[in-house]
């Protein structure tokens, strides 16, 4: 149980922040709050659940090996509760009205934005597969600081094109806010888990021994 809740959290507060500086005007700032913010719980809950917030890092921490399908998809539901939750919160702070006037129309090139989130979120899970659950890194110090950094220098390289989830809750915490449309939410799952999925083959291709 101590690790759903842990997920919760971490996802809770990764959403929550992406709200509260996106739609709260934090502007080009925005990436270093988030990345930060996932850097903090990472570090929070690393020892407990493993801190994924990210169903697509859950896929591809099972394809690597380091978790049972039993346990992942309690993992996948929880962490979209968290963001279910966290964008609600959102609009409570902000207030629905506003939520929905600050909220752009969004219009991506679908092209564009799915291969966005499909190579963002390839660094991120293969970040992830090697600084937290590779033999060679076991026991570093810096594993949150390269996933929170990750995640900022992905979101200002990808974030005009796809909106920058990189996470399939993420996808469902801003389409509840209205910073993505419910029919483009598709692309999202596409690019998310298929660069997890990519990102977990080639870790286990690059540390064939690392089993």
């Amino acid at each position: 149980m101590k690790k759903l809740i842990t997920e919760f959290i971490g996802t809770f507060f990764l959403i929550l922040t992406i709200g509260l500086t996106v739609l709260g005007g934090a502007g080009n700032l925005a990436p270093v709050a988030i990345g930060t913010a996932l850097m903090v719980m990472v570090y929070a809950g690393g020892h407990l659940s493993g801190a994924h917030y990210n169903p697509a890092i859950t896929l591809g921490v099972w394809i690597r090996g380091r978790i049972k399908v039993g346990e992942a998809i309690p993992y996948m539901i929880v962490q979209t509760l968290g963001a279910v939750v966290a964008a609600f919160v959102v609009r409570y702070f902000i207030g629905g009205e506003k939520v929905d006037a600050l909220a752009a129309a969004s219009n991506p090139d679908i092209t564009k934005a799915l291969i966005a989130e499909l190579i963002g979120t390839f660094a991120l899970v293969f970040v992830v597969l090697n600084v937290a659950t590779a033999k060679a890194t076991a026991g570093n110090s810096y594993f949150g600081l390269a996933i929170g950094l990750t995640v900022t220098a992905m979101a200002y390289a990808f974030g005009s094109y796809s909106g920058g989830a990189f996470n399939p809750a993420v996808a469902v915490g801003i389409t509840l806010m209205k910073m993505a449309q419910w029919g483009d939410f598709w692309m999202y799952l596409v690019g998310c888990f298929g660069g997890g999925v990519i990102a977990a083959i080639v870790f286990r291709a690059c540390n064939p021994d690392d089993k």
